[in-house]
């Protein structure tokens, strides 16, 4: 895996695979399907004997979001991974590290819902993700990869920022990238840091001291109003800071064309497909593809839909993002939404019908 030599994976066996590469200290999780193979891979790989990486299957989802904030807590580069009745199971916990302000990366395959829903491929959790699936004002970092190559990229990319604004980051797939197979390029091997090194680099954590030398408390909670308050506004500016910064996202296709697409993830791949379909039909559209979708790039798609006909939102769900393209046109365009429901992935076809109702 090293250099530039290509390799076969599912974007789940890519997930794992960049996880110890990245110099990640452990990972906790329990298996759902999606993607089971990311736990599954590294019992393979079996990190534990080379890197010294912590790989432990917990007995809950709750139970391993919990491990995850006690390593955080300590500094280590620690993940977990699951599917979306899973992550729901860890909302309680994300939402007690954006409060402590510990950096932690997870990854969500997604799957239909709501409950329990179908085993198949969806991108039903966007609200549960951008919005903050648990309580108080806070949100995650998000990254929509597209690719298994992104599956990989992303993982270091994910604790970076989570590192930097010491904040939750998230990797939000779906079931078609998580099990679809591609050749992927690992990133180079990184070595985990030292003790002393985590020390320097997070003066924060348990394992650091204050000025006076008095060990370092972890926690979210704050029973004085006027202080908790201002903890909030930090949080707040912190935010700001990373939409004005973190911003991602990527356009395909003439920046001038009549149409907009606007697609994450599967959709995207399927989006480009009915967007070449369209070029052949005469039919002119371009596509714009949100990588982050917190902080979502609200600036970018209201300066691509200027002048547009008509923007199409395509998702795999009922209609979430498209809610955020809606709010960053503010009216200026038609935009319409287009999904199917219950694990059923849009075909290219649909999507050109879709375009030409605009």
């Amino acid at each position: 895996m090293e250099g530039k030599e290509a390799i076969l994976l599912k974007g789940n066996e890519a997930i794992a695979h960049a996880a110890i590469r990245c110099g990640c200290d452990g990972y906790f999780g329990y298996p759902i399907t999606p993607q089971s193979e990311v736990i599954e891979t590294l019992a393979e790989l079996k990190p534990w004997e080379t890197t010294g990486m912590v790989v432990l299957q917990a007995e809950s989802e709750v139970a391993s979001i919990n491990m995850i904030y006690g390593g955080a807590a300590a500094g280590k580069r620690v993940m977990t991974s699951s599917s979306s009745p899973g992550i729901a199971l860890m909302q309680e916990g994300i939402a007690y590290m954006a409060g402590a302000e510990l950096p932690g990366v997870f990854v969500n395959v997604q799957r239909g819902g709501p409950g329990l829903g179908t085993i198949q491929p969806s991108q039903s959790d966007y609200f549960q993700a951008t919005r903050g699936g648990g309580n108080g004002d806070y949100y995650v970092i998000v990254l929509a990869p597209n690719s298994v190559q992104e599956m990989a990229d992303f993982v270091d990319l994910a604790f970076e920022l989570a590192f930097k604004y010491r904040n939750p980051a998230m990797i939000l797939a779906d079931g078609v990238i998580g099990q679809m197979m591609e050749k992927v390029v690992m990133p180079p091997l990184k070595p985990r840091r030292t003790e002393e090194e985590i020390i320097r680099e997070c003066p924060w954590a348990t394992t650091g001291r204050t000025k006076d030398r008095q060990p370092n408390i972890i926690t979210s909670l704050e029973l004085k109003p006027e202080v908790m308050e201002q903890r909030n506004i930090h949080l707040q500016e912190k935010y700001q800071q990373i939409r004005e910064t973190e911003v991602r996202y990527e356009i395909q296709g003439d920046k001038d064309a009549e149409y907009m697409m606007v697609a994450f993830g599967s959709a995207a791949r399927i989006a480009e497909k009915a967007m070449e379909m369209a070029h052949e039909e005469g039919i002119d559209v371009c596509l714009f593809r949100p990588i982050t979708l917190w902080p979502f790039p609200e600036k970018e798609i209201a300066a691509l839909a200027q002048g547009k006909k008509g923007v199409l939102v395509v998702e795999i769900n009922a209609g979430q993002m498209v809610e955020d393209v809606r709010l960053s046109v503010n009216g200026s365009v038609p935009v319409k939404h287009f999904g199917r429901l219950g694990g059923i992935v849009p075909e290219p076809e649909e999507i050109v019908n879709e375009i030409k109702k605009l």
